[in-house]
């Protein structure tokens, strides 16, 4: 269990230092990702991101578990 949050500890590190790169990737900005901006309220739904990340990281566990 400790080494599991450790893991995850590095990982979130390691994308929060690479950031400015991985904004530039159009990530939140695909089909599926809704935005509404009225006057004093933003809303933003990234469902089409979600999708993707939610597809990318279970085939990558997917690999791990083999």
């Amino acid at each position: 269990m400790s080494r599991a949050l450790i893991v995850v500890g590095l990982i979130i590190i390691a994308v929060g230092l690479l950031w400015p790169w991985l904004s530039r990737t159009g990530l939140g900005r695909l089909p599926g990702d809704f935005v509404i901006e009225r006057e004093n309220f933003t809303f933003y739904a990234p469902i089409g991101s979600g999708i993707l990340l939610s597809i990318v990281l279970s085939f990558v566990l997917w690999l791990l578990s083999r």
